[in-house]
C-alpha cells in the first residue's frame, strides 16, 4: 500500500510558484484594464455633465424678462376697434449676461412672433429704444428697453387672447400671453 500511494505521488504534477504568478499577474493586469475602463467612461461622464450644466446656465443667463405691464395703441376704438401696436418693456433677468439687439451691421437677431387662434406671424418688425440705461443696442444688466411692435397684418380685435414671443438669440424664450378687454381704447392696458 505504501508503494502504490508513492506512485500516485510521482505522477501528480503540482504548480509552481512560477506558474502561480503568471496567473496573479493576468489578474492584476485584467482588473487594471478593467478599473482603467471605467474610470475613463467615469470621466467621460462626468465632461460631458459639465458641458451640460455650462450649457444650461448660458441658456439662462442670456435671458429677458418682462419689466412692467403690456400697452396696446389703437386708432380704431370701441368694440369694433383693433390694436395697432404693442408697447412693452424688457430687461435682463438678474446675473443674465447681456443680450444684443442688433448686430454689427444693425440688422435685428431678436424674433418677435405673434400668434392667436387665427393668425401666426413669425417674424414681426419692431423698434427699441432705451428707457434706463445706455443707447447702445446691447441690453446689459440694470437696463431697460422699451419694445414697440407694429402690428402690421395682425388684426387684434376686442376679446382676443393672444402671446407674443420674444426670441433673443441665445437665452430662453419670452412668452407673453395678453386678453384684450371687451372694448378698445386709444390706449389699453393688456392683462
Amino acid at each position: 500500500m505504501n508503494k502504490r500511494f508513492q506512485m500516485l505521488l510521482k505522477e501528480e504534477k503540482g504548480i509552481t510558484a512560477l506558474e502561480t504568478a503568471i496567473i496573479l499577474i493576468a489578474f492584476v493586469v485584467v482588473a487594471s484594464v478593467f478599473a482603467f475602463t471605467m474610470l475613463s467612461a467615469g470621466m467621460f461622464t462626468t465632461e460631458r455633465s459639465k458641458e451640460a450644466v455650462y450649457a444650461g446656465l448660458s441658456q439662462v443667463r442670456g435671458t429677458v424678462e418682462l419689466k412692467g405691464g403690456m400697452i396696446g395703441t389703437a386708432s380704431t376704438t370701441g368694440v369694433t376697434g383693433t390694436v395697432d401696436s404693442l408697447i412693452f418693456s424688457v430687461g435682463i433677468v438678474a446675473g443674465g449676461s447681456p443680450v444684443d439687439f442688433t448686430d454689427t451691421s444693425g440688422n435685428e437677431v431678436v424674433v418677435i412672433e405673434y400668434r392667436d387662434s387665427v393668425t401666426r406671424t413669425t417674424s414681426l418688425a419692431w423698434t427699441s429704444a432705451p428707457t434706463v440705461g445706455d443707447t447702445d443696442t446691447m441690453l446689459e444688466a440694470n437696463e431697460v428697453f422699451e419694445i414697440t411692435v407694429p402690428l402690421t397684418g395682425v388684426s387684434l380685435g376686442p376679446n382676443t387672447t393672444f402671446i407674443i414671443e420674444v426670441k433673443p438669440p441665445s437665452g430662453a424664450i419670452l412668452n407673453l400671453q395678453r386678453t384684450t378687454p371687451a372694448s378698445i381704447d386709444a390706449i389699453t392696458e393688456l392683462n
